[in-house]
């Protein structure tokens, strides 16, 4: 398993459901950018932002894709897609669309991985008998889950 990750992810959209996944600590990330802080990265233009990438998974373990509605096609999550499998670091996505954001869960969103193929994706979502998203067992899932999933990404042959 990868206890130290790097989480792409498309944030302004998903950064309340990021928080969540955050939250477990079940594994080691970049620091948390709050707005304030992404604004002042993004203030400094694209180089600014590629060096903050390149810091902040220079050490990582594994790139965990953390997949919302939106996150396919983000030029920053392709960016650290492709950065990851350049670099030879295992990658892997996990669905986030089912955790809670302002007390709803999302619908689902296509995969980030259409450049590279054998990319395992997680989904932790877990649905009620009537077939609604139910939010709490999905997080719980992901609880249970996440620490393995993290050892199941696949490197750039």
């Amino acid at each position: 398993m990868a206890k130290s990750v790097f989480y792409s992810f498309h944030y302004e959209r998903d950064v309340n459901r990021v928080q969540l996944v955050r939250n477990i600590n079940a594994l080691e990330a970049q620091p948390f950018l709050n707005a304030q802080n992404w604004e002042a990265v993004r203030r400094g233009g694209k180089s600014a932002i590629e060096k903050w990438i390149s810091d902040e998974m220079a050490y990582k373990k594994a790139v965990i894709v953390l997949i919302g509605k939106e996150t396919a096609g983000r030029e920053w999550v392709n960016y650290e897609i492709n950065k990851a499998w350049a670099e030879r670091k295992p990658l892997l996505g996990v669905r986030i669309h089912g955790l809670s954001s302002f007390g709803a869960a999302d619908s689902a969103g296509a995969s980030p991985f259409s450049t590279a193929s054998g990319i395992p994706v997680f989904d932790p979502t877990v649905k009620d008998y009537l077939g609604n998203i139910d939010t709490k067992a999905t997080y719980k899932k992901l609880t249970e889950n996440l620490e393995y999933w993290s050892g199941q990404g696949v490197v750039k042959p």
